[in-house]
């Protein structure tokens, strides 16, 4: 009679092939349960957000400004472009984008709009962040400066039409894992700023204002300043349309 050692795992004395499988289901719920309390953390500290995408290209943040002219019409392939837009829980502001979807091409610049209202009975600073996604289509998707990063300020009951334009490399065609992109979204997430004293109000950018201002100058300058986070060689010049 076979007797299993006291020091001995019971399974030991069974053929390889009948022992019972190690689940790995346990380790694999914490590792997913630790990256989604690290991914929300950053996501909702504006700061934190900025660093971890610049640092690991997760949500495909974009940092680089390049100037380019915008004349004629892309003659590259159609892509479509999904617009996404949130709001922080605590900032009782609306915050949308007027077109959901655009069909542009690549290479060709396009202006589109998002909208913000304060819906509150006071003066409130927020500030954005955006990311592009899939996360290997964004460093060839080219943005000006807008309303990202910067303390915002909206009056009570005040509106603001921010002005977007945007174009999607060519040197997207040239990269294995791009190239076969059909749809990109970008999305913004409003957070509304710690500080909220007269001081910060004060300092704020109007963003009524200075969408207004920033619309105007696209429309009569000819050129913008674009921004993407990875350095790409060659591209086309995009037009606005």
């Amino acid at each position: 009679m076979n007797e299993t050692s006291p020091h001995q795992p019971p399974d030991a004395d069974r053929p390889a092939h009948e022992r019972p499988r190690k689940s790995h289901r346990g380790v694999v719920t914490v590792a997913i349960t630790m990256l989604s309390v690290m991914v929300g953390l950053v996501v909702y500290s504006p700061t934190l957000y900025r660093m971890f995408c610049a640092a690991t290209g997760y949500g495909g943040a974009v940092n680089r400004t390049t100037t380019k002219e915008i004349a004629g019409k892309a003659e590259g392939r159609a892509i479509k472009v999904r617009f996404d837009a949130n709001v922080a829980p605590d900032l009782d502001w609306d915050f949308a984008p007027e077109q959901r979807t655009v069909e542009t091409r690549i290479g060709e610049a396009t202006k589109v709009y998002y909208t913000a209202h304060n819906r509150s009975d006071h003066p409130i600073v927020a500030r954005a962040t955006y990311n592009v996604t899939p996360y290997y289509a964004a460093p060839y998707f080219f943005k000006i400066e807008c309303f990202c990063f910067t303390q915002e300020k909206l009056e009570p009951g005040e509106t603001a039409r921010m002005p977007l334009v945007f174009y999607i490399d060519e040197q997207l065609e040239k990269d294995e894992d791009a190239a076969k992109t059909s749809e990109v979204t970008l999305s913004y997430t409003f957070f509304k700023s710690a500080d909220q004293s007269e001081g910060s109000l004060a300092a704020a950018r109007a963003l009524r204002t200075g969408s207004d201002e920033l619309d105007e100058e696209l429309s009569s300058s000819g050129k913008a300043q674009f921004s993407v986070d990875a350095k790409r060689v060659g591209s086309g010049n995009p037009v606005v349309r």
